[in-house]
């Protein structure tokens, strides 16, 4: 199983309720083949030194790469990512994106 993990640094005005509806886009995406679950939220860190303005993030699981790769390339999934990129700081450097294989 694959774990796509996406930190996002939202730009200062965009507001929460704007946020919310791209966290929904993201949900909305669960239907996808190969994907197993998704989960979105706020960071609570108390190592705010460390948050480097990535204050909100998902993760999407997925059956394996291949499910991974074909999600990546989903032209539903290109819609959302472009309306996030729009919204973060800087444009794509407001991106981070970690992708690990989980133990089965």
């Amino acid at each position: 199983m694959i774990r796509h993990i996406v930190l996002l640094n939202f730009r200062k005005d965009v507001p929460a309720t704007t946020r919310a509806g791209l966290m929904e886009d993201l949900a909305g995406l669960r239907d996808l083949d190969g994907v197993v679950d998704f989960h979105a939220g706020s960071n609570t860190s108390v190592e705010t030194d460390l948050i480097r303005g990535n204050e909100d993030g998902f993760w999407f699981d997925f059956t394996d790469t291949a499910a991974r790769d074909a999600y990546l390339e989903h032209p539903r999934h290109q819609a959302v990512g472009a309306k996030l990129v729009a919204h973060t700081q800087g444009g794509i450097e407001g991106v981070s994106v970690f992708d690990m294989e989980l133990p089965d």
